[in-house]
């Protein structure tokens, strides 16, 4: 069952948009103290020269210093596949506990052995602070927030809702870009039918906040919808769509999808909660798997 919404707890959210990914990240503040939260914070990587950088996340920590924000959680709705994760640079400055679903268990066992990590590499998760479970709690200063574990686009996909607003990962985007795929390892169409549901069954005045736009036909890019205008306007799940038609659609159209440019060090990167693998001389290394993604 899901946890009740409080629709008087308005956080103020703040939204960072990194082009080089189509990625929206945010800062979550506690409407009644200076606590806030970083939401799938982003790392860049110029991929051809093999080099990272921190803009985005500089934009965060610099927006946070500014305001005299306390950092309190650097959360992650899930591992994903087309963004190095920010949070460790976050969190070296500014502090707060890095959290992502207690499922990133079974993403770090499917990639362990795809990327043949070896032993060393720990599979239970506790690269990270804290694993949300199912309908926990947790605190924003004064604000009281819970997860909701969404798989379907990945097993450990979870939705935070945060007063009246709720954060999709990559579960849904904007009504007309519809829903992610579920084709990777552990994706699954069905099971993201099912956790769209749950999340349609939130209040309609709920803000939605996605974590990816593309600006569909060219509009402006955009992050922030509603519950209720998911409902009715929604391509992928909107009006009266069903089980079985979403997943016939969903399948049929990531077969035709390419991967994403960045899914190689991506994945390496985020099921180690944002740290960059390194050798026995400890020097930073990626792998590039070959005929196994």
């Amino acid at each position: 069952m899901t946890p009740a919404v409080n629709l008087d707890q308005h956080p103020d959210v703040k939204a960072f948009f990194d082009p080089q990914s189509n990625t929206i990240s945010y800062v979550v503040k506690d409407p009644n103290s200076s606590s806030c939260a970083v939401i799938d914070a982003v790392m860049q990587f110029d991929q051809a020269a093999g080099r990272l950088s921190y803009k985005s996340a500089d934009e965060i920590i610099a927006d946070i210093a500014e305001r005299g924000l306390s950092l309190e959680w650097i959360i992650e709705t899930h591992v994903h596949a087309d963004h190095l994760s920010g949070a460790p640079y976050i969190q070296e400055r500014l502090g707060g506990k890095i959290g992502i679903g207690e499922h990133i268990q079974t993403v770090q066992e499917t990639f362990g052995k795809i990327f043949n990590e070896g032993t060393e590499f720990e599979r239970d998760g506790s690269q990270f602070d804290q694993l949300f479970q199912e309908g926990d709690h947790y605190k924003i200063g004064d604000m009281t927030c819970f997860a909701m574990h969404t798989p379907g686009h990945t097993p450990a996909c979870m939705v935070h809702v945060m007063g009246d607003a709720a954060f999709a990962g990559d579960t849904l985007f904007m009504p007309d870009g519809g829903s992610a795929r579920a084709d990777f390892p552990g994706g699954d169409a069905g099971q993201l039918f099912d956790s769209i549901t749950r999340v349609l069954s939130l209040p309609d005045a709920v803000r939605l906040f996605v974590c990816h736009d593309y600006g569909p036909g060219g509009r402006a890019i955009g992050w922030e919808t509603t519950i209720g205008a998911q409902k009715s306007a929604n391509i992928h799940v909107g009006g009266e769509t069903n089980r079985s038609e979403f997943v016939s659609m969903r399948e049929a159209r990531d077969a035709q999808l390419d991967m994403p440019k960045l899914i190689i060090p991506s994945l390496q990167v985020n099921i180690r909660a944002g740290e960059v693998p390194r050798d026995r001389e400890g020097q930073m290394v990626l792998k590039i798997p070959i005929n196994k993604l």
